[in-house]
């Protein structure tokens, strides 16, 4: 007896992928327009047949088609910006990650960068010459060759600090720093400058040491764009901190090799609008062209760039390279607390108020930090109205004084002025000489106790100071969190650094496409000419230079 075999059963048909027209036919669905204006590496031609208007970015199907109304050329994101910013410092695109305070622009956040090929600045300011030392020599390990910077913000008040931080620039052979919230130059930056100056083979002078100076004045670019000032050079030769040959040749070089305008920007700015700035330090630059030795200083752009958008509008106007600062403090690798990611990625636009900053204090400057989920502002112009108004902590009336001890420090103010001295003894001891002998120096101390813990308890994410962080913050992240709404980069978990910058630059180059057809006239579908980032994205510890799958 046979025992009848069942049919095997039948598979279920899975329905077949959207079709993808191939390389030569004519894109007409905004989907595969898309496509067409996103293979970056083709050019990308705009044709009109019988059938109407159409996408390819195959020579010989747009000669075939009839009418061409446009086209760009191929345009991959390494060839935005200046190719002398990517040849000088050894990266493959023209951006920078911009360094965060205390640290918050990490070892880790610097090394994932250089090695996806971008450029990125240590956040040196406010950290302890140890810490800093250390960071530095473990960038070096982890990133051998690879090019990155390191930050030297003015101290006018903590001019130790400086000082400590080019020591170690030194020390480790850092050769870049990003030198912001500058007032004027400082011997410091003078010396870090000077001090990498020799003579090629070819008798040319070879600039080891490379300063991007971040301004947002043309009175602050004017100096990093002539050489360094005699009277600076002299006392560093005098001290045997720089060669006499050295301070010869600084007379020929200008004091940056790149000038990044600081527009509308988180932590110290003017909020200046880049459409203003930016060509005027064009402008500026050109007119000092003969004083810089023969080199062209090279002009960036930083401040509001959270979108491809903005960035492809950076580079429109003239930019030869790109600065970003608030859509890393959400990054996987940067040194911020989860719960203060978490506020970031949950901000808007509109969500960034100015606060008093904590190491230009007496002098009234400001930052820019995030208003949403945070009291710090408010406290913090609390603690510079009573500065203006009093010349010493023994002047502020008691009941004054009880609440600023209850309400923002949360102890007494002889605590706080305790825990002042030994921070300082340690740090720059003459801050505490001169507190004794000046009342209201003392109480700016005790003040900026407040502002500089606060940035600390955020970092931290310390839970029962959530109303006193202080988040330096620019209106950048509200605009990069609508741009990756419903996306992959939308989780925090998926927002590596070098992803961020990936997208952003792949997305610039597809906008500057896109626009260029606009500008000769083409209207393309909305949906067709919107950049959105990938789902599939790329892996962040990708080799530099290689793609996406």
């Amino acid at each position: 007896m046979v025992t009848p075999v069942a049919p095997a059963p039948r598979p279920t048909p899975v329905p077949p992928p959207p079709a993808v027209p191939p390389a030569g036919a004519l894109a007409r669905r905004p989907a595969d327009i898309h496509r067409v204006l996103g293979d970056l590496e083709r050019p990308c031609y705009v044709v009109r047949d019988a059938a109407g208007l159409a996408v390819t970015g195959d020579e010989r199907a747009a000669a075939a088609a009839g009418r061409v109304l446009a086209a760009v050329g191929p345009l991959p994101p390494e060839r935005l910006g200046a190719p002398a910013f990517r040849r000088d410092h050894q990266v493959a695109q023209a951006y920078m990650a911009g360094s965060m305070a205390n640290g918050i622009a990490s070892a880790d956040l610097v090394v994932a960068l250089a090695r996806a090929g971008f450029l990125a600045s240590f956040g040196a300011a406010g950290v302890v010459a140890a810490r800093v030392d250390e960071a530095l020599a473990d960038i070096r390990r982890r990133a051998p060759g690879l090019a990155f910077g390191c930050n030297l913000i003015h101290s006018p008040t903590e001019a130790a600090m400086e000082r400590d931080v080019v020591d170690a620039c030194l020390r480790h052979q850092v050769r870049c720093v990003e030198a912001s919230a500058f007032l004027d130059l400082t011997p410091q930056v003078v010396r870090y400058r000077v001090a990498g100056l020799r003579r090629g083979p070819d008798g040319r002078v070879v600039a080891d040491n490379r300063v991007v100076a971040k301004v947002s004045r043309t009175e602050v670019a004017e100096l990093f764009l002539r050489p360094a000032p005699a009277a600076l050079v002299r006392p560093l030769v005098e001290q045997g901190l720089v060669s006499a040959e050295q301070a010869e040749l600084a007379a020929t070089v200008a004091m940056a090799d790149d000038v990044t305008g600081e527009a509308d920007s988180g932590g110290h700015t003017d909020r200046r609008p880049l459409p203003v700035l930016l060509p005027e330090l064009l402008a500026l630059r050109d007119s000092l062209r003969g004083e810089s030795g023969g080199r062209t200083v090279r002009i960036g752009a930083a401040g509001g760039l959270g979108t491809p958008r903005a960035v492809a509008a950076a580079f429109t106007l003239g930019a030869d390279y790109v600065v970003t600062g608030s859509v890393n403090q959400a990054s996987v690798e940067a040194a911020q607390s989860p719960a203060t990611k978490t506020l970031l990625a949950q901000a808007g636009v509109t969500d960034c108020v100015q606060a008093p900053s904590a190491d230009m204090f007496e002098i009234g400057a400001d930052v820019q930090v995030l208003g949403r989920g945070t009291m710090f502002a408010s406290k913090a112009r609390r603690l510079y109205e009573l500065y203006r108004r009093f010349d010493g902590l023994d002047e502020i009336p008691a009941d004054e004084r009880a609440g600023l001890e209850q309400r923002i420090f949360r102890r007494s103010l002889d605590e706080v002025w305790a825990d002042t001295v030994t921070f300082f003894s340690t740090r720059d001891p003459e801050q505490i000489a001169r507190a004794r002998e000046n009342p209201k120096r003392r109480m700016a101390l005790v003040f900026r106790w407040y502002l500089g813990l606060s940035s600390g308890w955020s970092i931290a994410g310390a839970p029962d100071r959530v109303a006193d962080y202080q988040v330096w913050c620019g209106p950048a992240m509200g605009a990069f969190n609508t741009w990756v709404r419903a996306s992959a980069l939308e989780p925090l978990a998926n927002r590596h650094a070098a992803v961020i910058a990936a997208e952003l630059m792949r997305g610039a180059a597809f906008t500057s496409r896109a626009a260029a057809l606009a500008q000769a006239g083409v209207r393309l579908p909305a949906l067709a000419t919107t950049y959105v980032p990938r789902p599939h994205l790329p892996r962040p510890d990708s080799d530099p230079g290689e793609q996406a799958p």
